[in-house]
């Protein structure tokens, strides 16, 4: 699951989300920019894909997109796994909701954590910190599948860097995730080593490389 979770997030526990056709699934675009292929070498899959969308955002070990797509861009990453850590809840974290959304974009727009769109929120539980009522650092789930949910969306506002907030806040994810008896996991990218070496601290193992890529339906 580990190698394609976005499929096993929108075959299993997020199925709700999905939009499916076939082999092939994605995200309704409100909610993230992410597809997925139960298997990525075939060509059926690719076909169903174009069924739903022109345009997707795949991420496993390696994709090679099939006749009638092309690449647009490619973003190296790491995976890594909590299997074996402690979440440590947050006093000042305070649980993000559908009246938040406006902030959260606002704050996603300033710190650049990836993508995140105004039903990004419906995935799992956010959980943010405020200083003086303004919302400066965030964390959350995103990807679900069984027994594993990543954590995601973790921003700290330019400002306020420094603080240990996203830090903080991993670790209450964490513990909400552990809490139901799953393991968590996240994303970065490779060459992100101080977000790297943190989430090593807070005892994330890295577990393989993966690549975030847009692709672009171009056949007639």
């Amino acid at each position: 699951m580990l190698n394609n979770p976005v499929w096993a997030a929108l075959s299993g526990p997020q199925a709700c989300f999905a939009e499916a056709a076939g082999d092939a699934a994605r995200f309704s675009p409100e909610i993230a920019p992410f597809g997925a292929l139960r298997d990525p070498s075939d060509p059926a899959a690719w076909r169903d894909l174009a069924g739903l969308t022109s345009e997707v955002v795949l991420t496993g070990p390696s994709i090679t997109p099939l006749a009638g797509w092309e690449t647009t861009e490619v973003m190296a990453g790491v995976q890594m796994v909590g299997q074996s850590m402690t979440g440590v809840e947050d006093p000042d974290a305070v649980v993000l909701t559908e009246a938040d959304v406006p902030e959260m974009l606002e704050l996603v727009a300033r710190a650049q954590p990836g993508p995140f769109r105004k039903r990004t929120v419906d995935l799992g539980r956010y959980l943010g910190i405020r200083d003086g009522g303004r919302l400066v650092a965030m964390a959350g789930e995103r990807f679900r599948m069984p027994g594993w949910t990543e954590v995601s969306a973790v921003c700290t506002d330019p400002e306020f860097r420094g603080k240990g907030l996203g830090a903080r806040l991993t670790l209450a994810v964490a513990a909400g995730i552990l809490a139901r008896g799953e393991l968590p996991f996240l994303h970065t990218v490779h060459d992100n080593d101080t977000a790297i070496r943190l989430y090593e601290r807070l005892g994330f193992e890295h577990s393989g490389d993966v690549v975030f890529a847009s692709f672009r339906h171009t056949a007639a």
